[in-house]
């Protein structure tokens, strides 16, 4: 029990209570439970201290602070008002004689005082100047003393008031007058030529009363600090007034009873256990909930804790004389939580305080807690852990790892065979065959089949109804249990003898559909699973369904759109000469993109190659691509150069993207598509390529050297502002075109720049076949794990060779017909052609007496010997002929008809200077 200094131990007479008795004691009698310590008798109560008063020493010492303080504030006063008189004088002749003299030496003053009117142009600028220097007057002075200026105007012209004659001999003069505005100092300098002749003068001034001086802004601190060392005074003179009526006045009757009443009564109430020892090893005092902890007899206060027979841990703890904090000992049958402070620091009595608290119900509930946290961490783990991935297996191996260890040894996880490939599980009765997708243990030899393994569940065994009812299951005693046994015999033998004795199964259900079942398996814990793990269970169980079944239909959407995809892209490329070919197409992990490329053969041997890539992931990128790659094959017919088939291409995105937005709103609408594509004549080894928004193109040269040809990139598909720019390139035989999507040089972990060096390191090798280009980039460039899907391009050109071209001038005359006849079929006999050579003349002339009759100059004819015969006639003229039936009385219109039944292929390819019609015959 603490002690209060200046107050006494025990209670007031009884006189100040009204009592009759002749002593009052707090709390019960000595030897009672809570009575107070023996040896503490009462005194009589002091009277009431009076107020402070000034003879008290607080208020003498108080007095002789306040005339102290006063003294130095008055003295402190009185210096500062000297000083700052002094100060403003000083800083008054300073500021005049600065002020003076400065504008005496100002530009332009000499002049001014020689002018014929001083005054006019002075008086402007002597205002000013007072002003900006904050003085009271500038005068400009003749020698004559006359002023020129002043700050009155009425006063310009009269006679300057002060000594000014000094001034003339150079002096500067400096006095203290007092004007008509008080008090003032004035500064009178000369004014002097160049040639050092006093020309006039000039005379500053400014009162003191302007002047601020550092004294008198001292002043408020002085002030200030004379105001707190006052309330210091005051404040300590409380303080000590205060201390001195605590160690010399005690509480009164009424306070100390009331104060030892609510003590008692606080003691013997609360739930814990209080002793105080003394110095010598007895009990002092004990309250009720000690004495039932401890079983003390009722005359245990006052003796020494060695005869009270308590047991010998609680009594070596409280015996012991050293600070304990919450130390457990067992006291009879309780678990007592011990706490022992000694009494005697700072200068306190000899002794020590303890108190005790009953532990042994606290424990049980501390054990429960555990558990319920174990599970809640169990819980949040799970809910952090399983689902990380899209994939049914993989999520259903994390369920079993996640829960091995913490709250089963074993466990397994079967699914249907349809959710395991992204099909729609059984709406119908319970599947009685599943698969085992996960398998975990805590040791390495656990008894069950591997995951893979066909589970055909027998119909009459507790496992066929649990997948029937959905309902969860406990089989805390595998080895008393027999149904359990019926779906593998076998089985459960290998079960038992590995250890397993306890299981609980709980179907996997996810949106009213059954998915498969996990079950839970203990064997190295020795506790059975009881009804309250059920809820543990469910809870891991049902969000692992969720995940499960997430993935199950991410899965089936993947396979759909990867389909699809599939579908849309060129399974193999066609058959031409122009180019050698290889490429890659590699989709994201995350999703399927849009990504595409092509190879187009051309009339005229021509080749055209196509890279694409759709914005956005999924099926709708999928299918947006393949409709683009149609587009792009339906525009190549109509042999366009890049730059109108990229145009045409645009105007289908945006159509498309007006479509999509009317019918399925802003989130359906296509967003935009790159494309680069490129024509390859191998007869004049010129590229020809346009882009609309896509990486530039590598060309390889034969010796390996790597450019990017600066090519005009225009806006991306279904966004172009302005046309599209065609760029032709001359190719050396040999080289490397290299085409690309951005998924190859582009992640979150690498910008393009540093993308398109590393595509130039792996190009740099020379004498590189296109296999071996697309193995040699994808090596160097290919991340762990694409974001995007990556479409790649490599073709190694080749030329037509010259022995394989022929090509002649028509004049316009149709007499000219017959020649051209003779040297196409001279040139085809040398081909080794001469069976082709009617029908190739057969269809020579009709062209040719076309461009004759209809078309302009100059008029050509080139024939190709490639996979086919191919047959060219070119004019200066942009008509296009038309395919038509003649009737029976017209005299021609049969021609082309005629042209169209002999040749394989035919069309017609405008160019920059007029049009070719075409044909191609096959070689037998």
């Amino acid at each position: 029990m603490a002690r209060f200094s200046g107050r006494s131990w025990a209670p007031s007479d009884p006189g100040a209570t009204g009592s009759a008795s002749g002593s009052r004691s707090t709390g019960t009698a000595a030897g009672s439970p809570g009575g107070r310590p023996h040896g503490r008798h009462q005194h009589a109560r002091t009277a009431r201290p009076k107020p402070v008063r000034v003879r008290s020493v607080a208020g003498q010492v108080f007095a002789l602070q306040v005339v102290v303080v006063l003294l130095l504030v008055v003295a402190a006063v009185v210096a500062l008002v000297v000083q700052s008189r002094n100060d403003a004088k000083q800083e008054a002749t300073t500021r005049s004689v600065a002020v003076a003299q400065t504008y005496a030496n100002s530009p332009g003053i000499v002049e001014a005082l020689r002018s014929p009117d001083p005054s006019a142009i002075l008086q402007p600028s002597a205002q000013a100047a007072r002003i900006n220097a904050g003085v009271d007057f500038i005068v400009v002075l003749n020698n004559e003393g006359i002023r020129y200026t002043h700050p009155n105007p009425d006063r310009i012209g009269h006679k300057f008031v002060g000594d000014y004659r000094p001034a003339l001999s150079g002096q500067v003069v400096t006095e203290e007058v007092t004007g008509t505005i008080g008090p003032l100092v004035q500064a009178i300098v000369p004014v002097r030529a160049p040639d050092g002749q006093i020309v006039g003068m000039v005379s500053a001034g400014i009162t003191i009363a302007n002047v601020s001086s550092a004294s008198e802004r001292q002043l408020p601190v002085v002030l200030g600090a004379a105001a707190a060392a006052l309330g210091l005074a005051t404040g300590g003179t409380a303080l000590i007034s205060r201390r001195l009526k605590r160690q010399t006045h005690g509480l009164g009757p009424t306070e100390m009873t009331r104060m030892y009443e609510h003590h008692a009564a606080v003691l013997h109430a609360v739930r814990e256990g209080v002793l105080i020892l003394g110095g010598d090893g007895r009990l002092l005092l004990c309250n009720d909930e000690a004495r039932r902890l401890l079983d003390l007899p009722p005359d245990a206060e006052g003796r020494p804790l060695a005869e009270l027979g308590l047991e010998p841990a609680p009594l070596e703890l409280l015996a012991a004389g050293r600070a304990v904090t919450d130390e457990v000992v067992m006291a009879g049958e309780r678990l007592l939580a011990v706490n022992v402070r000694p009494t005697d620091r700072d200068g306190g009595p000899p002794g020590s305080v303890a108190t005790l608290r009953d532990s042994t119900e606290l424990q049980a509930l501390t054990g429960r807690a555990e558990v319920a946290q174990r599970r809640l961490r169990l819980l949040y783990d799970a809910g952090v852990t399983v689902g990380s991935t899209l994939d049914v297996t993989r999520t259903a191996e994390e369920l079993a790892q996640v829960t091995v260890g913490r709250f089963a040894d074993i466990v397994t996880v079967d699914l249907a065979e349809q959710v395991l490939e992204g099909d729609e599980p059984p709406t119908g009765p319970a599947p009685l065959r599943m698969r085992r997708a996960a398998l975990s243990a805590a040791r390495d030899d656990p008894p069950f089949y591997p995951v893979g393994t066909v589970v055909e569940v027998v119909p009459s065994t507790p496992l066929a109804g649990a997948l029937s009812s959905g309902v969860p299951a406990v089989e805390p005693r595998l080895a008393e249990a027999r149904a359990w046994r019926e779906q593998d015999p076998e089985g459960a033998e290998r079960v038992l003898a590995h250890g397993v004795h306890s299981l609980l199964r709980v179907p996997l259900r996810a949106r009213g559909v059954l998915l498969g079942v996990a079950r839970f398996w203990r064997s190295e814990r020795e506790e059975p699973f009881e009804e309250e793990d059920l809820a543990l269970a469910e809870e891991l169980v049902s969000h692992a369904a969720v995940c499960i079944d997430n993935a199950r239909r991410y899965t089936r959407e993947h396979a759909m759109a990867v389909t699809l995809q599939h579908s849309l892209l060129p399974r193999s490329l066609p058959a031409q000469n122009a180019l050698e070919v290889a490429h890659r197409y590699l989709p994201a992990q995350a999703g399927v993109g849009g990504d595409w490329f092509d190879v187009i053969p051309l009339p005229g041997a021509r080749v055209a190659m196509v890279v694409g890539d759709v914005v956005g992931h999924g099926l709708h990128a999928a299918a947006t691509m393949g409709r683009l790659r149609t587009a792009i094959h339906n525009f190549s017919t109509l042999d366009l150069p890049p730059d109108e088939l990229l145009g045409h291409l645009d105007e289908l995105v945006n159509r498309i993207d007006q479509e999509e937005s009317a019918t399925g709103g802003a989130s359906a609408a296509v967003t935009g598509a790159t494309c680069l594509y490129l024509i390859y004549d191998p007869v004049s080894r010129r590229c020809t390529l346009a882009s609309a928004g896509h990486p530039p193109p590598a060309l390889v040269r034969p010796d390996g050297t790597v450019v990017y040809p600066e090519l005009p990139t225009g806006p991306p598909l279904g966004l172009a502002v302005l046309p599209f720019e065609t760029v032709e390139l001359e190719v050396e035989e040999g080289s490397r075109l290299v085409l690309y999507t951005d998924g190859l040089v582009e992640d979150r972990q690498r910008d393009i720049d540093e993308g398109l060096e590393l595509l130039r390191t792996a190009l740099s090798r020379p004498a590189r076949t296109p296999e071996q280009t697309c193995a040699d980039v994808l090596g160097a460039l290919l991340p762990a794990h694409p974001q995007d899907d990556i479409a790649l391009l490599v073709a190694r050109t080749r030329v037509l060779p010259a022995d394989r071209v022929a090509q002649w001038e028509v004049p316009a005359d149709p007499a000219a017909v017959s020649g051209v006849r003779a040297a196409v079929a001279e040139r085809l006999e040398q081909w080794g052609l001469d069976e082709a050579a009617f029908v190739t003349e057969l269809i020579l002339s009709e062209l040719v007496t076309n461009a004759i009759r209809y078309g302009t100059g100059p008029i050509r004819v080139r024939l190709l010997l490639d996979r086919s015969l191919i047959c060219e006639v070119s004019d200066g003229s942009s008509t296009s002929p038309h395919l038509r039936y003649a009737a029976t009385t017209d005299e021609g219109g049969r021609g082309l008809f005629l042209v169209a039944q002999f040749a394989d292929r035919w069309g017609t390819r405008y160019t920059a200077t007029g049009k070719v019609i075409w044909t191609e015959q096959p070689l037998e």
